[in-house]
């Protein structure tokens, strides 16, 4: 299995928070608002989930003696939190379009209206909630090595 070094995981992890706060101005600042707006405003967010892929899939590579277990848990979350919101954004524009088209259909319609909530919560709350507590657990861990 290839080795990967935690200077690379933290690199991207920085990079994370970097364009995690970056998302967070881009809602609620409006000149950033109006710097990044249209087809550009998903840019940011996709970034984020790339990076978040990123950092699960070195932190999955590490070797064992790199870090403890806890810390391998968090850098799981974070990433995990990362890569869930578009993914889970993308699985309720899915899901609530099917529960459209399958309208007439009550059963099925109601059921696909569940997973489009459901994914929505996801997306919207415990995604960004996880990053947020992995993150915050993960910098508090790396400023206790110092």
């Amino acid at each position: 299995m290839y080795n990967c070094s935690m200077k690379k995981i933290k690199i991207i992890f920085w990079a994370s928070v970097v364009v995690f706060v970056f998302i967070i101005a881009q809602m609620f600042v409006p000149p950033i608002q109006e710097l990044i707006s249209g087809p550009l405003f998903l840019i940011p967010f996709i970034i984020f989930t790339l990076l978040g892929v990123a950092l699960l899939v070195l932190t999955r590579r590490l070797k064992p003696a790199a870090t403890n277990l806890k810390q391998k848990q968090y850098l799981y979350i974070t990433g995990a939190g990362a890569a869930g919101v578009f993914v889970f954004v993308f699985l309720h524009n899915a899901f609530y379009a099917l529960a459209e088209i399958t309208s007439h259909i009550v059963a099925l319609s109601y059921l696909l209206t569940a997973l489009s909530v459901t994914s929505f919560f996801l997306a919207i709350i415990i995604c960004p909630l996880a990053y947020l507590i992995g993150a915050t657990i993960v910098i508090i861990n790396l400023i206790k090595k110092k």
